[in-house]
């Protein structure tokens, strides 16, 4: 029998834990795979050779976008004339649908069949889009258990696979362990800060996040404040902005043992929030997006939202205080920050849910997004 031969393109680092997640699960049912495409390092360990870098994907924003698109034009024509020649059995987008779907339309045309793992926020964000995903899309692998009956709506093939993180993350936390590890006092009350992993995003929330963790240890003194940092970039950025002189102990990487080791966190809107979640950690969310971008989402009415956190998200209620934009100042987040750190019985409770919701999510993610994908191609060729 041939060996089987998968393209697959993640987008940065979340990307590249899901892709090298999904990797080691087909490598355990077909021995004889090959993987060929955009890697993070965490795939590329795993033996993805690379056409490109993951890093070179993670860019967001829509207007943070434009100064890149000639670069991503060039590397999606690159990768669908170097795919096309290799002849995959299956395409596999994670993530990054702005440059995926594209991708995959493209090699769809070219009788490729072709995989979103993890849903964009159709949903949520210019809903019309769905339209066009049947073009690109044989299947969609969807982390959240919401996210298939809208798909449904629509006639797209979709299903829910579970959260890899989920899966990774044991469901007693383990509070103990972080602290001793990080050579916190087991009595010490800490505020775990995560800024974002894209220098875009600290050089917005930066300022805010620095002034909320300062004015919170002023209130409550002897407070420990962690901030693990996604990447050196980010760390320069957030040191310039004057985290150290703020009283932050940074560290490099270590986020998921700083929020295990947190009393409460203050986290950019996005994965890390989800990771809050399932070390337990009780959380305030917020987000800023560039200003010309805030203004164009706001002229195209794209953004149809209750919540943009994914606690709120997964539970459908306000589980987590959300700032947004102007709202993100250091009084608000250290007065929603403060609420929490004082209020025993509402972090014991939000514990509570969020373990539910860690259940509810922690279904062997991989190994189902694996086998999903295989199910397509061995359908697939049994019809061809």
């Amino acid at each position: 029998m041939a060996s089987l031969r998968v393209a697959v393109v993640a987008g940065e680092a979340s990307g590249d834990q899901l892709g090298v997640a999904l990797i080691e699960a087909l490598r355990v049912r077909r021995p004889d795979i090959e993987f060929r495409g955009v890697a993070g390092p965490k795939m590329r360990s795993a033996g993805c050779q690379p056409l490109a870098t993951a890093e070179e994907l993670a860019v967001m924003g829509l207007v943070e976008v434009l100064e890149h698109l000639p670069r991503l034009w060039w590397l999606r024509r690159r990768l669908v004339r170097e795919l096309a020649a290799w002849q995959p059995d299956v395409f596999v987008g994670i993530d990054a649908p702005s440059f995926n779907l594209g991708l995959a339309q493209r090699l769809k045309q070219r009788g490729i069949r072709t995989v979103q793992y993890v849903s964009p926020q159709v949903w949520a964000w210019r809903q019309q889009r769905v339209r066009h995903m049947a073009d690109s899309c044989d299947r969609v692998l969807c982390l959240l258990p919401f996210e298939p009956a809208f798909y449904a709506e629509h006639a797209l093939p979709a299903e829910f696979v579970g959260h890899p993180l989920a899966d990774q993350i044991p469901l007693q936390p383990q509070r103990a362990m972080a602290r001793a590890t990080l050579g916190l006092a087991a009595d010490a009350r800490v505020l775990a800060v995560l800024p974002g992993s894209r220098r875009g995003e600290v050089q917005r929330l930066g300022p805010a996040f620095i002034a909320a963790a300062r004015a919170l240890a002023a209130s409550h003194p002897g407070l420990q404040v962690l901030a693990p940092m996604a990447s050196p970039g980010v760390r320069a950025e957030f040191e310039r902005q004057g985290a150290r002189t703020a009283g932050l102990r940074l560290l490099d990487g270590q986020a998921r043992l700083a929020l295990q080791a947190a009393d409460v966190a203050l986290v950019a809107s996005g994965t890390a929030t989800l990771e809050a979640l399932l070390c337990g950690c009780p959380l305030v969310a917020a987000y800023r997006f560039g200003t010309l971008t805030s203004v164009l989402l706001r002229q195209l009415r794209s953004a149809d939202l209750k919540y943009f956190s994914l606690p709120n998200l997964l539970a459908d209620e306000p589980l987590v205080p959300e700032f947004f934009q102007q709202q993100v100042t250091g009084a608000a987040l250290a007065g929603a920050l403060g609420g929490l750190l004082d209020d025993e019985a509402r972090t014991s409770a939000l514990r509570q849910r969020f373990a539910a919701i860690h259940q509810q999510l922690r279904c062997d993610g991989a190994a189902r997004a694996a086998d999903a994908i295989l199910r397509l191609v061995d359908v697939e060729a049994r019809l061809d």
